[in-house]
């Protein structure tokens, strides 16, 4: 079994894994989805959690941690899953991505153990004491055609698989006046058009410029640790996401997210430990 490829979506095509055995399946890292000097993170997280939601007996991940060991680069990966239990509700599995080096050792570049189920089961019973992120109107929000790409070293070629709106009180990095503050705001959608269900939200909360960028470092951030958990299935049309840092120190930061659909319904989040970038 394999993922379908005849789409008009890039995300799915670049996101496609071919069974090779049971448990096993080869994928592809495109070099589309690179930011600075490595594939983004959050595509990764997409990639694997597809071929968990191959692997085990229910559809959509509820709660997915990655540990990223070393720098993942475009080219081919072999993804490897297992089954830790079964349940009715609930499967659990892990899964791990590794690539070969240039004397073709095995090199594992991300670990993953995630919880699955089926979204289209959960209750209407939804209790909260937060609303969705104050945002500016999209459209006075800033894509990356609005004015000069800002100055950071590497690629930059997420950007142009992304539709992303950024608030401008959180732009401030783009123009050499960061605000100071750990925050980043914005609307998110694909470049392709492709409406967001459950894969394509382990994308998006990574897939926003670094908060580091609003304290003043430039630079690559890579992510230690993700963990995110999917807490509803998104209407269509296009989504806002807040992510927030709180505390840098010792050359490490974490980064909050939260994702709203357009029915203002908090649909994931997610928490991230991440290397600083130097000042």
């Amino acid at each position: 079994m394999s993922t379908s490829i005849e789409t008009t979506s890039e995300f799915d095509r670049d996101t496609a894994v071919t069974l090779r055995t049971p448990g096993v399946y080869d994928a592809y890292l495109s070099a589309g989805w690179t930011i600075i000097s490595a594939v983004n993170g959050g595509y990764l997280l997409s990639l694997l959690g597809r071929a968990l939601g191959e692997h085990l007996p229910h559809p959509d991940p509820f709660t997915i941690s990655a540990h990223y060991l070393t720098p993942s680069t475009p080219g081919p990966a072999v993804i490897r899953t297992e089954t830790v239990r079964t349940g009715r509700t609930l499967s659990t599995g892990q899964a791990s991505l590794v690539q070969y080096d240039a004397d073709g050792a095995e090199v594992e570049r991300i670990r993953v153990l995630a919880s699955y189920g089926d979204l289209d089961t959960l209750t209407d019973d939804v209790r909260t004491a937060v609303g969705p992120p104050a945002i500016a109107p999209i459209e006075q929000c800033f894509g990356a055609s609005d004015g000069p790409r800002p100055e950071i070293p590497g690629s930059s070629a997420i950007t142009d698989r992304l539709d992303l709106r950024l608030d401008p009180a959180t732009v401030g990095w783009a123009v050499g006046a960061p605000s100071g503050k750990g925050e980043m705001r914005g609307w998110f959608g694909l470049a392709d058009g492709r409406e967001p269900d459950a894969l394509p939200l382990l994308l998006t909360v990574d897939a926003m410029p670094p908060t580091a960028f609003e304290l003043g470092l430039k630079g690559w951030t890579p992510t230690v640790e993700l963990t995110t958990h999917i807490r509803c299935r998104p209407a269509p049309g296009p989504l806002r996401v807040s992510i927030t840092t709180r505390n840098l120190a010792g050359g490490f930061l974490e980064e909050d997210a939260e994702v709203w659909d357009s029915a203002d319904r908090l649909v994931a989040q997610s928490r991230q430990l991440a290397r600083a970038p130097r000042a």
